[in-house]
């Protein structure tokens, strides 16, 4: 019986997925939920498990295709033989091959090495492969090019340098030769934007059009929270499993400044103002395809320790595109901080329909006016960007002035003043 490989429902809004990478190739044998191929949509990566024990017999989609939610991908024979068990069943067991030399299956050719190949007049039977499952990527034909390259150039400078026995006074100038310079391969490469890059584009030039977005600046002296962290990490992470970091603070700062100034946690939508009671808190991480922003769904009702330990599982499943499309939809606020990569200063930009985003940044020492004498702290510029439309100048000011008082005096956070 032959099953269907379909594209399952990746969501309310996602209607179409892009191919990522196929796991197998047709003949392989696959097993009942195997995962077979990756795939992409604007919000998140996930795989697609096989539904049946069988044999991959048919690959409709190809890497970097799209498909449709409910589109058959591929087709997998559960009556069916692998490829390799197929071709030894066929074979003679007492007939030696003729010739001596092994056959070599094609290379699995990935598209980035494809367009490589094209554009060099390349084979891919002559590249080694050292992709997973013999895959040949673009690595391994940029490799190969360059050593032929280098090849090439030193026969051209073997034959052009003249013998060493003869002297060089006897040389005619006109003889003489020097190897011609050989600049690097210059190539352009095409790779289709991922749906999550997409999406990422759209949203910004999104934001930028259809809200009016202002920033506002302040700084942050580090110091308390510091001390806090230090006096407390090694307890901290002994009864919870995981490190005290600074984003369970801000988080905490973030929605005790909320609730002093709801419309920075609101959003429009029409020609109302949608207010909130709860606050589910974005927190902006690096994954292997691009930025994703999961949610701390009420977040006012989380521990510290809760905080630390879901941005921690977040940021390890982001790494491997693990991060469900359910998990990055609504939020009510954002908080990224560009500091983990260095940045000193910046204007992050609103998540719509969100009304802001606070940005933080990198811990420097800085010399700083401290009761009448210039004193070095640890200090963080942070940024509100807002919504104009909603937030008042006035407003998104004292809330990153409240902010830096709680960060300032942690203890705050436990007294609620």
């Amino acid at each position: 019986m032959v099953h269907e490989l379909k594209i399952p429902q990746a969501g309310e809004s996602i209607q179409e997925v892009q191919i990522g990478q196929w796991l197998k190739k047709e003949g392989d044998a696959i097993r009942r939920d195997e995962t077979v191929v990756e795939l992409e949509t604007d919000k998140a990566s996930m795989d697609l498990p096989a539904p049946a024990d069988g044999v991959l017999v048919k690959i409709l989609k190809r890497d970097g295709d799209t498909a449709a939610i409910g589109e058959v991908v591929a087709l997998i024979d559960d009556a069916a033989a692998p490829a390799s068990h197929a071709s030894a069943a066929k074979a003679p067991a007492a007939q030696a091959p003729e010739s001596p030399v092994p056959s070599m299956a094609a290379p699995v050719v990935m598209p980035a090495a494809q367009r490589v190949l094209s554009e060099a007049g390349m084979k891919a039977e002559s590249v080694p492969a050292s992709g997973p499952g013999g895959r040949l990527l673009k690595e391994d034909v940029l490799r190969h090019a360059e050593k032929a390259a280098q090849e090439r150039l030193s026969a051209t400078s073997a034959v052009a340098t003249p013998p060493v026995q003869q002297p060089a006074a006897e040389v005619p100038p006109a003889a003489t030769a020097t190897a011609e310079t050989v600049p690097g391969e210059r190539y352009e490469e095409a790779v289709p934007m991922t749906p999550i890059r997409r999406r990422i584009a759209e949203r910004l030039v999104e934001a930028q059009h259809a809200a009016a977005l202002l920033t506002t600046f302040n700084e942050i002296d580090m110091s308390s929270v510091n001390q806090l962290r230090q006096m407390y990490r090694d307890r901290f992470q002994a009864k919870y499993g995981v490190k005290l970091g600074f984003m369970s603070f801000f988080t905490k700062a973030a929605i005790e400044s909320l609730k002093e100034f709801p419309a920075i946690n609101a959003e429009i939508r029409g020609r109302d103002i949608i207010y909130r009671n709860y606050f589910d808190i974005g927190v902006a991480i690096g994954g292997g395809k691009g930025l994703v922003v999961p949610i701390l769904r009420n977040a006012e009702r989380m521990s510290f320790a809760e905080i630390e330990r879901m941005i921690a599982e977040f940021a390890e499943r982001a790494k491997s595109n693990k991060i469900r499309p359910e998990e990055l939809a609504g939020g009510t606020f954002t908080i990224t901080n560009g500091g983990v990569y260095g940045s000193l200063l910046s204007t992050p930009i609103v998540n719509p329909p969100q009304s802001g985003v606070l940005g933080l940044h990198a811990i420097q020492d800085r010399p700083i006016a401290k009761d009448g004498q210039v004193v070095i702290r640890p200090m963080m510029y942070i940024a509100l960007t807002y919504d104009h439309r909603i937030v008042d100048g006035r407003e998104a000011v004292t809330f990153l002035r409240r902010i830096k008082e709680i960060m300032e005096e942690p203890a705050r956070m436990l007294l609620e003043i």
